[in-house]
């Protein structure tokens, strides 16, 4: 059933909810909500790039961490899911300069000590394209209303918001959900305020094919001008296997660095790729984006929640971007069906602050944890390098600090949202 929608006038009345933006968190939270609530609570979700559907993600790859991969199996997501994910089974971290003949393994995740069960990966890597699919088609089988429109303006109201779109129609509804990326127009509409900058640095992203198989195994080698992983991706391609880079790079140096032709780009990647998984070929990219940080003075508003991007933007080195807008997904779905099964306002002050208070302290202290690790590992100081290579060492020797380390980055330690521990709503 194709529920795309562009009526005007449609306003089905209190029990609606309307999210700015289709990106895999708001879907996922749309998805959650409409199967929980089925025909008791309207969900729309509107996106003008709707239109060109999980083609405008290609080439954009995502670590699911075990919380968010337990949600998508709450919500018989998974297992549409999963032929397109590829099981991180080992993590390893190294520290040199590009030019240096031998780079030294200082910590390794995936040797058994650190899993939360037994023989469960830590992270599956996900292509952004066929995940976004699956969302989608899963958003109109449960009855999301999908509209190809942005939202033209905003009314905030004490008892309901007039939204009008950009294809005409309005929208009466109860909770706007900002999902509308790091520039959010509906946050800045609200008043407010942003904290936060942008790093000397740019994130280079692409797909590579290898001759060799990865097992597995993500790599993440720090050099002086920042972090360059290779991350395991579902075999394919001429060479027969595939990895996503995510090559952070000085933004200044960028222009030099892929400037070139292919024969130019593909050697500085193999340069910093390694000999480890043999020959090497593009298969998608490389394309360069610039590296924020940020993080919304508030993640409410009247009648309004920010979600992912537009609540927070973290550096991209410990791969937690998509996991943090997940579990603000899991942790709106939750203080919204509470208030729905107790017959109150989805859109209530209470139940918003509920969700600020669940999210808040943990979305901090993730973009403080990776902008901190950038700016220890992003030098070329000596005394830096001997300091944080005696810590990697150190965490390598101990399994309790790593099962803490592997347990944050999975979303599986504290009061985490039911749905991250793989419950229902």
């Amino acid at each position: 059933m194709n529920t795309t929608d562009r009526r005007p006038g449609h306003r089905p009345g209190s029990r609606h909810l309307l999210v700015a933006g289709a990106g895999i968190a708001s879907l996922t939270l749309a998805v959650a909500l409409k199967r929980t609530h089925g025909p008791a609570l309207d969900v729309t979700v509107c996106d003008p790039g709707l239109e060109a559907g999980a083609a405008r993600h290609r080439g954009r790859a995502y670590a699911v961490a075990a919380g968010p991969r337990r949600m998508f199996e709450q919500l018989d997501l998974w297992p549409r899911i999963e032929p397109a994910a590829e099981p991180m089974r080992r993590l390893v971290i190294s520290d040199s300069r590009v030019g240096d003949p031998v780079r030294p393994v200082f910590l390794t995740f995936g040797d058994g000590t650190e899993k939360e069960s037994a023989g469960e990966p830590f992270a599956h890597m996900v292509e952004a394209e066929p995940m976004v699919s699956v969302l989608l088609d899963a958003a109109r089988e449960v009855g999301v209303r999908l509209v190809t429109a942005g939202i033209r303006g905003a009314v905030l109201g004490p008892r309901a918001n007039r939204v009008s779109l950009s294809d005409g129609s309005t929208e009466e509804v109860a909770l706007v959900v900002a999902a509308d990326g790091a520039r959010s127009a509906l946050r800045e509409a609200a008043g407010i305020g942003w904290v936060g900058w942008s790093y000397p640095q740019s994130g280079i992203v692409a797909t590579i094919q290898h001759a060799r198989d990865h097992e597995g195994r993500a790599f993440e080698h720090f050099l002086p001008s920042g972090p360059f992983a290779i991350l395991p991706l579902k075999a394919g391609g001429e060479l027969g296997h595939r990895s996503s880079i995510v090559w952070t790079e000085r933004s200044a140096d960028v222009p030099s660095l892929l400037g070139g032709d292919a024969t130019e780009t593909l050697a500085e990647i193999e340069r910093r790729f390694g000999p480890e998984l043999g020959r090497i070929a593009l298969e998608h990219g490389p394309s360069a984006h610039p590296l924020h940080l940020g993080i919304a003075r508030s993640f409410r508003a009247p009648r309004l929640a920010l979600l992912g991007d537009a609540a927070h933007v973290i550096h991209p080195l410990a791969g937690q971007g998509l996991n943090l807008g997940l579990a603000g997904a899991a942790a709106l779905a939750e203080a919204v069906t509470g208030a729905l099964r107790l017959g109150l306002d989805p859109g209530a002050d209470a139940v918003l602050r509920d969700y600020e208070q669940a999210r808040r302290f943990d979305s901090v202290a993730m973009a403080a944890a990776t902008d901190g690790l950038n700016r220890l590992f992003s030098n070329d100081s000596l005394a830096l390098r001997l300091t944080r290579d005696f810590g990697l060492g150190l965490v390598d020797r101990m399994p309790s600090l790593k099962r803490f380390f592997i347990g944050q980055a999975s979303a599986l330690r504290g009061e985490t949202p039911r749905l991250l521990r793989g419950e229902a709503l």
